[in-house]
C-alpha cells in the first residue's frame, strides 16, 4: 500500500483510540470543548450512560494515512431520538406511516449535550469533507435511514453542505460578556445577497430574499456573532467600543426597567429566604459534594417522571479525570444544603484566581477577555424555594463569569424564559442525510417551510430583547437592515 493512501477505519469505541492523541487532534479545532474530550465520551461509555442497552452503540470513523491519524469523529447509530435536542420524531412518524423503519439512525453528536462545537476532527481543514463522505459511505453500508450532525461548527456544516446534506436550525439562548454596542448588534450581519443557508443546501445561485432567512449564513472569520446568528462562537473581533461588564450590577444596568427590576425581585426572595450560595471549582468539589449534587440532579429528574440520563458513575468519572472543567454552585440555608448547580468551563477552571480584579482593570476591552465559555447543564433542589431555579442557574453563573473574565455563557437548549434574565437568542444549526430518495425530498421541502417560520421566530425573539432600547436612529438602522 502507498504510503499517501488514505484509508477509514472504524472503532467500536472511543476507547480504542490512545487519548493523546484524540485531545490532541481535538486542541486543533476552531471551536472545540470538553465535551469532545476522551475522558467526557469515554465515561459516557463506562458508565452505562450512553451504551446499546440504553440506545447509544458507539462507532467512531477516522481517516489514516499510514499510521497517522488524520480525521475522526463519533458516531452514535440510534434506537429512538431522546437526548438529542434535536426533534425528528415527525420524521420518525412519516416513516412508520409509511411503513418504513426510521431507527437505526446515525447521531454526529455529544450524547445528552446539547452544546455547539466541532463534531468533525480534523488535522487540516482538507480532511473535513472526505471524513464526511467516510460517514456517509458507512452509513449507506450499515443501512441507517438517516445521519443527523447535531450543534456542529461552521466548518463541519459547510462540508455537510458540500456534501449534499440540508441544514436545519433551532434556537439557543447565550449571554456575552461584553457591553453591547451597535457594532455589536449588526457587525455579522450577512452581506447583500448571501445565500440562505436554512433549509436545504442550493446550488450557489439562490440568495436570502431577506436577512433573516439568512441568519444562519456564518460571518467571516472574526466578525461578531450578533444577536439570532450563528458563528464560530469562539471567536471574537476586538472593537475599541466593546468592553466587558465591570460586575452584575453594570451588566444590568445593560436590561430596560422592566427586567432590571424583575432580575432585582427575583434575587431579593432568593435572599429573603434565607439561602446563600457557595461556588466551587476544580478539586475543590469534594466527593461529598459531588454526591450532594447527583441526589438534587437525580430528583429533578424523578419529579418529572423520568429517571435521569447520566449515571452516579459518570460524574465520579468527570470528578476523577475532568474536575478542572467544573464549577459547582451550591445553596445552603441554615447552614444546610438545598440546592445545586452545575456548569463545565473551558480550559483549566483551577488556574483561575480567588481574587477579583481590582477594579482600575475591569474595564477591558474585548481583546483583554480570555476566551472561555462556560456551559449551564444541571441543577437540581430537595427544596422548593421561590425563583431558586433562576439564582441557581443563571444569575449565580453570570456574576462568576463576571468576576472571573469568562467571555460567554450558553444556557443550553429552548427557554424562552432565558431571555428575560439576558440570555440572548443564537441560532445553532444542524446538519442532516437522509437515505430515502423521496423523502429526502419531502424533508427538504419541510426544511424550507421550517425555516421561513424559524427566520419569523427570530425576528419576534429580536423584538422582546430584555436590553435598554438604542437610540431611535440606531434602532431604526438595525430594523431596515433586517427589512432590506
Amino acid at each position: 500500500m502507498a504510503e499517501n493512501t488514505i484509508i477509514t477505519r472504524t472503532f467500536q469505541s472511543v476507547q480504542e483510540l490512545p487519548e493523546q492523541t484524540w485531545n490532541a487532534l481535538l486542541s486543533a479545532q476552531t471551536q472545540d470543548t470538553p465535551f469532545m474530550r476522551h475522558e467526557y465520551l469515554a465515561a459516557m461509555e463506562q458508565s452505562g450512560s450512553a451504551t446499546p442497552q440504553t440506545g447509544w452503540i458507539c462507532r467512531v470513523i477516522t481517516l489514516w494515512q499510514g499510521e497517522e491519524l488524520l480525521a475522526a469523529c463519533p458516531i452514535y447509530v440510534k434506537t429512538h431520538s431522546y437526548g438529542e435536542y434535536v426533534f425528528d420524531w415527525s420524521w420518525a412518524r412519516a416513516y412508520e406511516q409509511h411503513g418504513l423503519p426510521y431507527y437505526p439512525k446515525g447521531t454526529l453528536a455529544v450524547p445528552f449535550t446539547p452544546v455547539p462545537g466541532t463534531r468533525l476532527l480534523v488535522k487540516a481543514p482538507q480532511w473535513r469533507l472526505p471524513l464526511v463522505q467516510a460517514v456517509q459511505h458507512w452509513a449507506q453500508q450499515a443501512g441507517l435511514s438517516s445521519l443527523h450532525l447535531l450543534f456542529g461548527d461552521a466548518q463541519d456544516l459547510a462540508a455537510c453542505e458540500q456534501a449534499g446534506w440540508m441544514l436545519r436550525s433551532t434556537v439557543q439562548f447565550h449571554w456575552r460578556n461584553v457591553a453591547p454596542t451597535l457594532a455589536t448588534a449588526c457587525a455579522a450581519l450577512p452581506p447583500e445577497g448571501a445565500l440562505a443557508a436554512l433549509g436545504r443546501p442550493g446550488d450557489g445561485s439562490e440568495v436570502a430574499s431577506t436577512l433573516a432567512a439568512a441568519c444562519a449564513v456564518s460571518p467571516p472569520e472574526g466578525e461578531l456573532s450578533a444577536l439570532g446568528r450563528p458563528c464560530d462562537s469562539s471567536v471574537m473581533a476586538p472593537t475599541s467600543a466593546a468592553r466587558s461588564w465591570r460586575d452584575f450590577d453594570d451588566f444590568l444596568a445593560s436590561l430596560n426597567q422592566e427586567k432590571r427590576k424583575k432580575i432585582r425581585q427575583e434575587r431579593r426572595k432568593v435572599r429573603e429566604a434565607g439561602v446563600r450560595f457557595k461556588s466551587l471549582r476544580g478539586a475543590q468539589i469534594t466527593p461529598a459534594d459531588w454526591a450532594f449534587f447527583y441526589r438534587c440532579y437525580e430528583r429533578t429528574y424523578l419529579e418529572h417522571g423520568n429517571p435521569p440520563y447520566l449515571t452516579p458513575e459518570f460524574f465520579n468519572a468527570m470528578q476523577e479525570h475532568m474536575s478542572e472543567n467544573w464549577v459547582l454552585f451550591i445553596a445552603e440555608r441554615d447552614g444546610l444544603p438545598i440546592a445545586s448547580s452545575l456548569i463545565a468551563v473551558s480550559g483549566d477552571c483551577s488556574s483561575i484566581s480567588d481574587e477579583k480584579p481590582p477594579v482600575m482593570q475591569t474595564n477591558k476591552t474585548v481583546a483583554a477577555i480570555k476566551e472561555r465559555v462556560a456551559y449551564g447543564r444541571y441543577w437540581g433542589a430537595l427544596e422548593r424555594v421561590d425563583c431558586l431555579h433562576f439564582e441557581a442557574c443563571y444569575y449565580q453563573p453570570i456574576e462568576w463569569c463576571i468576576a472571573n473574565d469568562i467571555a460567554r455563557f450558553e444556557g443550553g437548549a429552548q427557554g424562552e424564559h432565558k431571555m428575560a434574565r439576558a440570555l440572548l437568542p443564537i441560532v445553532t444549526p444542524s446538519a442532516h442525510w437522509i437515505a430515502h430518495p423521496a423523502f429526502a425530498d419531502a424533508i427538504g421541502r419541510f426544511l424550507e417551510r421550517e425555516s421561513e417560520g424559524m427566520a419569523r421566530y427570530v425576528q419576534e425573539l429580536q423584538a422582546h430583547s430584555p436590553l435598554r432600547q438604542s437610540e431611535p436612529h440606531e434602532k431604526g438602522r438595525i430594523a431596515a437592515a433586517f427589512e432590506r
